[in-house]
């Protein structure tokens, strides 16, 4: 096969058009991961643009490269025109301020994608480097193809498009996979050498015709072999824990490794069915969560890694009995006046190991097989490992528990509690015990205190969840973390275990998987993406209960009984008024003011454009008409886009100057009231009403957002406004007025 074809006469052009069809095409990749549509028409047009002048100057220029430069300056004008033009600047100047905006945006783009989940919305810095990314892989392809002469070497920029769903295990749209493998079939056609007349119309045709047929075995063929049973159990070669081979968890957990990628593997399936007491403990059709399933508990540390403590005192269970670490329970039967009865039933798949995973509430097990309990661990233990297929069955007892009843435990600790207030002896003990005090002054409770720690590790401001750790500096990983302030599962949930010791609150360490994700079939799908580690405090009378100091990048909101936003805290100053804000965005609004680009006119030139050639100039103009229409929407949504973490930051900010300020350590309540005391200090007399409205709101409004399930978006007008209303406030003790934005309604 020859790509030199491609080079001359009717091949070129069209194989032109054929690879931006195939770019297009590919795009279906990101439908798994990327919400809404409008990001994919804008980059469909951005490439149908460059397309047209990469066919403009190869129609006069016999350059193998020209072409493509000419291209890429073009768009790349195009580009930072519209979306990176500085508010009130001409698009038509492209210059330093320009391009200083668009390494902003670049910058927030990774920010974003970095704690978005998935599906992603798409806010303008994201969709700069989508379009972007689009426009780069037409170029590098149809250069391979036409300039290169190498056309089967596009397949290799197709496929980096379809790259990020493989490895994040999002699947694409169907039709999108099999129309970008039908045109790079085509595209190889076109490829070959000119033969007679009716020759090469036999081989078109049949070239075509296998093509199609090719795609459509494909498509018939994927879902039935899909279908076949454990199809992703596969037994493979025991290779450890990864992306490849059987998962096991780890035990000796180091703060100080990085996260390896992490095995897409399912390894557990399960269902979750609420038991009706009336029904003769037939499970009814509705589902109940369960909360992540725990696999074992760590409790030795040593200031690095986790080890697991030597010993075990395994015994026998009735299958019918409770295994639980509330005091009392084990042996019991399931009641439903002590809490919500559900049933869980699961299926094994690539999971190895020789604890088996159940809910951290009391529990019953029943398993086949040799397994005993280690009641002082609460795990199941057996002899041998799961295999695929291993089948097991629960019933859960659900309790009710709420910030009350941990707030009112009370009793003596069981024994050997004190091996869960162990602290190692390192360089930055004390430094840690301090911490832990200035992040809990004023908490009355055992209870208050934990929340006051969870609270402190899942501020978003303060930290952020990133699966590379920097070297240590210190013999002490936990205190190096804190510097740092970014990590993963097992640093959060050890600090927080840690710190908790430190205020003589006993901890311990759970590892195992998160819920996972519903089918559609109702049941619950986990991967080996889903391996968690939490910290577990012991409460007298409650036992072991689980927290989350995971931010909810990660892990969604924290448990209903450690929720803040849903559990009154007395530890928060009381407020001269109550508010009702608009709700929070989600983490992946942007959190700067937005790209607000305006619209791109008529004539578009690049430094560099072969100016003289009346052609090229010509198809220029259609190429900017075309991305014309993203500009013009760009240049509609002019404004600020604030999260409410970001006005959060920016009123601090403000008010620092002013001389008001708050630690690190305060909850967004805590931070209120600590503004509302040293204005009153400072003055003489209390915020006005309005800026008290405003600043509690604004403070809800980061409530919300750290821990609502689901938080709607403010108007970024509103957040704006209480900024400006508080700060006006403090400084002039004047009470402004905001036009078109109004305020929290008093309650």
């Amino acid at each position: 096969m020859s790509g030199s074809a491609l080079r001359r006469g009717w091949r070129s052009p069209v194989a032109t058009a054929v690879v931006a069809a195939a770019t297009g095409a590919a795009l279906g990749a990101l439908s798994g991961l990327l919400a809404g549509s409008t990001w994919a028409l804008h980059a469909v047009l951005a490439v149908a643009g460059t397309a047209l002048v990469v066919l403009g100057v190869r129609a006069v220029s016999r350059s193998s490269w020209l072409p493509s430069t000419v291209a890429l300056l073009v768009s790349s004008y195009a580009l930072l025109a519209c979306y990176a033009t500085p508010p009130g600047s001409s698009p038509l100047l492209v210059g330093p301020a320009t391009l200083e905006r668009a390494g902003q945006l670049g910058g927030q783009a990774a920010q974003l994608i970095e704690v978005s989940v998935v599906p992603m919305p798409v806010p303008p810095p994201v969709e700069l480097l989508i379009v972007g990314a689009a426009v780069l892989v037409f170029l590098a392809a149809d250069l391979l193809a036409v300039g290169c002469g190498m056309p089967a070497l596009t397949g290799l920029a197709l496929v980096a498009v379809w790259t990020p769903a493989v490895v994040l295990g999002f699947p694409g749209s169907t039709a999108a996979l099999a129309a970008t493998g039908f045109l790079y079939l085509v595209l190889l056609a076109l490829a070959q050498p000119p033969v007679s007349r009716d020759r090469g119309g036999r081989r078109a045709a049949t070239v075509l015709a296998g093509a199609a047929g090719l795609v459509v075995v494909t498509l018939a063929a994927g879902p039935v072999v899909a279908a076949v049973p454990a199809w992703s159990w596969l037994d493979l070669p025991d290779v450890g824990t990864g992306a490849v081979g059987p998962v096991r968890l780890a035990d000796d957990l180091d703060l100080r490794d990085s996260l390896r990628e992490q095995s897409s593997q399912v390894v557990l399936r399960y269902t979750v069915e609420a038991v009706d007491p009336e029904a003769d403990g037939r499970p009814a059709a509705t589902a109940g969560l369960v909360g992540p399933l725990r696999s074992f508990t760590l409790r030795d540390f040593d200031g690095r890694s986790w080890q697991r403590d030597p010993g075990a005192d395994l015994t026998d269970w009735d299958r019918e009995g409770l295994l639980s670490s509330t005091p009392g329970l084990v042996g019991a039967a399931p009641d439903p006046a002590r809490g919500t009865l559900v049933s869980v039933g699961v299926q094994v798949g690539a999971l190895r190991e020789q604890r088996l995973p159940v809910s951290t509430f009391p529990r019953t097990v029943a398993i086949d097989g040799r397994w005993s309990y280690d009641a002082a661990r609460d795990e199941v233990v057996g002899q041998d490992r799961t295999q695929a297929g291993t089948r097991y069955d629960m019933v859960v007892e659900v309790p009710a528990l709420d910030a009350d009843l941990l707030r009112a435990a009370a009793g003596d600790l069981p024994d050997g509690a004190d091996a869960y207030l162990a602290v190692p002896e390192t360089e930055h003990e004390q430094d840690l015990r301090d911490l832990a005090a200035e992040i809990t002054a004023g908490a009355g409770t055992a209870y208050d205190r934990a929340l006051a720690l969870q609270s402190y590790f899942r501020d978003g401001t303060q930290f952020r969840y990133d699966t590379s750790v920097e070297a240590g500096t210190s013999d002490d990983a936990v205190w190096d973390f804190l510097q740092s302030r970014r990590g993963y599962c097992v640093q959060f949930a050890t600090a927080m275990t840690v710190l908790a010791r430190t205020l003589d609150i006993p901890a311990r360490l759970g590892v195992g998987f998160l819920p996972g994700d519903l089918g559609s079939d109702r049941a619950y799908r986990v991967t080996g993406a889903d391996a968690h580690a939490w910290p577990e405090l012991y409460f007298p009378g409650t036992g072991w209960v689980r927290f989350e100091p995971t931010p909810a990048v990660q892990t969604g909101p924290p448990p209903a009984w450690s929720n803040p936003f849903s559990a009154s805290t007395p530890t928060a100053a009381p407020t001269t008024g109550t508010a009702q804000p608009s709700a929070a965005p989600t983490p992946t609004a942007t959190s700067t003011t937005s790209s607000s680009g305006g619209g791109l006119p008529g004539v578009t030139t690049a430094d560099g454009t072969p100016a003289p050639l009346i052609t090229l100039g010509v198809l220029v103009l259609v190429a900017a008409g075309v991305l014309g229409g993203i500009a013009l929407r760009r240049r509609q949504q002019q404004g600020a886009r604030l999260t409410p973490e970001a006005a959060w930051r920016r009123l601090r900010e403000r008010l620092r100057r002013a001389g008001v300020g708050w630690s690190d350590a305060h909850t967004p309540r805590q931070a209120a009231a600590a503004v509302r005391d040293q204005v009153r200090d400072r003055r003489g007399r209390p915020l006005s009403a309005e800026a008290e409205q405003a600043l509690t709101a604004l403070a809800a409004s980061v409530e919300r957002e750290r821990y609502a399930p689901d938080p709607g978006p403010p108007a970024p007008a509103e957040l704006q406004a209480w900024i400006a209303v508080v700060l006006t406030d403090v400084s002039t003790g004047s009470r402004p007025e905001a036009p078109g934005t109004p305020l929290p309604a008093r309650g």
